[in-house]
């Protein structure tokens, strides 16, 4: 099985290059995230020709996740229980073997700003909820843009970024809070050594010059990490044509 999880930064503007992938990459599942659209808005019927079942919860202009499998699956969550907020950031889907959880964690700005604290509020919710969760018999993998830089190794430049967003101690620690709850930075256990930037700044040549981070993550239950056999930041989509600032992540499974 491969399964690929993708900012899509608009599903609308970002369709062919969708379509692309699937041709290119044949994933099984895809996690996109920022889509961008309305739940009666969304392009089912098009992404269904593309040979996929969707799953999706959206909003206008703004976040939005969706799910594509080549098979239907159930639907577990479409909101961080407990948190209030009309924000469309979490689909959680259930196949035959695993559960899914794809995320997409608010940004924060800027440290100590009001986003940054609505940030670590999500967080500290979104880690108790995954405790929850990763007791139930199936396992779980998590996927999507986290707006977190787990280390050094995941920053262009360390220093520059140094307790910046996306980089500081705070957000560092509930991620790995969430690691301790069982599961794995897939990547980063199958390529200890490679930076694996998946994001790149629009601005100053961001891409052209590999000024980027590692924020969008597969974190896989331990039980799983096991049966990967290969996760990789697939670059050449970045490459295209008034491209998403994120590049496709993509992992295989037995």
């Amino acid at each position: 099985m491969r399964l690929v999880t993708w900012n899509v930064n608009s599903l609308r503007a970002r369709f062919a290059h969708l379509s692309r992938i699937t041709d290119e990459y044949t994933p099984d599942l895809i996690a996109l995230q920022e889509t961008k659209v309305r739940d009666e808005e969304f392009p089912a019927d098009d992404v269904r020709g593309l040979g996929y079942d969707v799953t999706f919860s959206g909003q206008k202009s703004y976040n939005g996740v969706a799910v594509l499998t080549r098979s239907p699956v159930s639907t577990f969550a479409t909101a961080l229980p407990g948190f209030e907020t009309e924000e469309k950031r979490v689909l959680g889907v259930e196949t035959e073997e695993f559960r899914l959880l794809n995320l997409y964690v608010p940004n924060g700005s800027s440290v100590g700003s009001e986003k940054y604290e609505f940030k670590m509020a999500w967080l500290n919710r979104l880690v108790a909820w995954i405790g929850e969760l990763s007791t139930a018999a199936k396992p779980l993998i998590v996927v999507g843009d986290f707006n977190i830089a787990p280390a050094d190794i995941d920053v262009h430049d360390p220093d520059a970024w140094h307790e910046k967003i996306l980089c500081s101690s705070a957000e560092r620690k509930h991620l790995e809070q969430l690691l301790a709850l069982g599961f794995d930075d897939l990547y980063r256990v199958l390529n200890p050594d490679e930076p694996g930037f998946s994001w790149w700044d629009y601005r100053a040549g961001g891409f052209r010059r590999n000024h980027g981070l590692r924020i969008d993550l597969i974190l896989t239950a331990s039980t799983i990490t096991t049966q990967m056999q290969t996760c990789e930041v697939l670059a050449e989509p970045r490459t295209w044509e008034k491209p998403s600032d994120h590049a496709p992540v993509c992992a295989t499974l037995g």
